[in-house]
């Protein structure tokens, strides 16, 4: 079954979702990270997806205070990503309970580091691979390289890492429907679960990355559970059914 994992991504304390990555086109959809949590989980969702945006930026832990109440707040499983770069701040995190921890740069700078996180800690080590035009972004996506986003999920096929978050940035935000090549075509190229991201804006952006023929893990969706264009109680009866 595909899970749906609503997003919460943080600047500055609020929950925010931006336009193709701009942080210049952020809008606030709440000042109150923790009790959007709980609306999420009590609606029915397994998992939630978070993001320090500033983090992502500043390469270190920005809105740690808000991740820290969402996980106070709520009993599902969270995953973070977001200037999570070195072995103390995987540790810090999982320690603090949090299930998953993302890691997105270091993936492309220190894959030897994503390696032994996923050694030391199975089965809680994600790699985030955000894409522009099936390039790797990274450092909040903005910086580009020269690394095919297929490329980089092959170099983790061994590694153990619990999932592969796809994002395709050019969609990200922009409600315009998620890539489904793009991401059937990443799941199809590697064995790790595969989940995707980047503009599921409505029922049938889910039910088309269900139904793309290769078995995804799951879908992050943010900006349309905030502005009611997806509504989450029937998407994850969908999913369910």
């Amino acid at each position: 079954m595909m899970i749906l994992y609503p997003a919460i991504d943080l600047k500055d304390g609020n929950c925010v979702r931006l336009l193709r990555g701009d942080m210049d086109k952020a809008t606030v959809f709440g000042s109150d990270p923790a009790a959007q949590a709980r609306a999420f989980a009590e609606t029915g969702c397994e998992w939630l997806h978070l993001v320090d945006l500033n983090g992502a930026f500043a390469g270190a832990q920005v809105n740690g205070a808000a991740v820290e109440a969402v996980l106070g707040a709520v009993d599902i499983p969270c995953q973070l990503g977001g200037g999570i770069r070195d072995m103390a701040a995987i540790e810090g995190w999982l320690s603090r309970g949090l299930a998953r921890v993302i890691l997105g740069t270091v993936a492309v700078e220190d894959p030897d580091l994503v390696r032994a996180a996923a050694r030391a800690f199975p089965g809680q080590v994600a790699v985030g691979i955000d894409a522009r035009g099936g390039r790797v972004a990274t450092r909040g996506w903005a910086e580009e390289t020269d690394v095919m986003a297929t490329d980089l999920a092959r170099r983790f096929e061994d590694a153990g890492v619990a999932a592969i978050i796809y994002t395709d940035i050019d969609r990200d935000g922009a409600m315009g429907g998620p890539n489904v090549a793009a991401t059937a075509a990443l799941a199809r190229a590697v064995s790790i679960p595969v989940i995707a991201s980047g503009g599921v804006s409505s029922l049938d952006d889910l039910i088309a990355l269900r139904d793309c023929g290769v078995a995804l893990d799951g879908a992050i969706s943010g900006r349309a559970l905030y502005e009611g264009a997806l509504d989450l109680r029937a998407a994850l009866a969908a999913l369910r059914g």
